[in-house]
């Protein structure tokens, strides 16, 4: 993990659920004499996120319907820890404003940004129910003057209708959906029950989720490469775009179209966090004399 993040070690439970007492009730011993919950429940993962955001990010309220996506703090907070390190290696430090592209129902990387760098966010979302309940978690936090929700209304768009030409942004933050149909997600649930050494006749993903937020027609490839080109559109309205990219295959066509898209600079950015490997792809169009011009005001 990136040495900032707060969760590199185990967790407290003892403290966690004092926190937040709904967690007490998932907590076990294992047959290693270690408290733990179980992760391949929905409802105990969720508890457990809400015990950490209180606890380490002073987020007092975090709540929303039960289906909708429930994301890995640790996970989440790391691509916050290296989208902070490239903004300090751009000298871009002050008054920053992020676009969460996809912020979910439970607007995790406005609130963590917010809550590690005082960061400003215009959360995006094309689902009315999930800005509904960003909304309210927003509103119960007293976060309506740091983070903005804006509504994609084409699903066939990621930038366009969200971002226009007088618009300008620090930097776009993306966690594309990875599957391309539902049967493809239902797979990718059944080797992660079978890798917590659990039953795979009940189908629950320990994260829950929405198909927006899961799967995209074409899966993450055809997502990412619509992200470039719409980018490609908007040159100096952003000063880095960013996604995560969990494929690594995808990352050499990435590369080979944005260098077709005119991007000046272009970065991948590794990301470790357990046995899980990731990478985060960053780009910009800006040439020296935009980026100085930046930095000046």
């Amino acid at each position: 993990m990136h040495k900032k993040n707060k969760h590199t070690d185990d967790y407290d439970f003892n403290q966690l659920s004092l926190v937040h007492t709904d967690l007490e009730s998932f907590i076990f011993t294992n047959a290693n004499n270690k408290k733990t919950i179980d992760f391949a429940n929905p409802k105990a993962v969720k508890a457990l996120n809400t015990a950490l955001l209180k606890s380490h990010y002073d987020v007092a309220f975090w709540d929303f319907p039960d289906h909708f996506l429930c994301p890995p703090i640790p996970g989440r907070v790391d691509y916050i820890h290296h989208i902070s390190d490239l903004l300090e290696r751009s000298n871009l430090t002050e008054n920053i404003t992020v676009l969460d592209i996809g912020t979910g129902a439970n607007c995790i990387y406005p609130l963590l940004g917010n809550a590690e760098y005082n960061w400003s966010f215009i959360g995006v979302d094309s689902n009315d129910d999930a800005l509904k309940e960003a909304q309210n978690i927003i509103d119960k936090n007293n976060l309506q003057d740091q983070i903005k929700l804006k509504k994609q209304n084409d699903n066939a768009h990621v930038l366009s209708g969200v971002l226009s030409e007088t618009d300008k942004v620090t930097v776009t933050m993306c966690n594309p959906p990875f599957f391309k149909n539902e049967e493809d997600a239902l797979k990718a649930t059944t080797s992660k029950l079978k890798g917590l050494g659990k039953p795979t006749d009940q189908m629950v993903r320990n994260f829950a989720g929405q198909a927006h937020e899961l799967w995209y027609k074409g899966g993450e490839k055809a997502f990412l490469h619509n992200y470039l080109y719409e980018s490609s559109l908007l040159k100096t309205q952003s000063y880095w775009y960013t996604s995560l990219v969990s494929n690594k295959d995808n990352v050499k066509t990435i590369n080979q179209s944005l260098k077709k898209l005119g991007a000046t600079a272009v970065l991948t950015i590794g990301m470790n966090i357990g046995n899980k490997k990731s990478r985060i792809v960053a780009w910009t169009f800006l040439d020296e004399q935009q980026k100085e011009d930046w930095n000046k005001n």
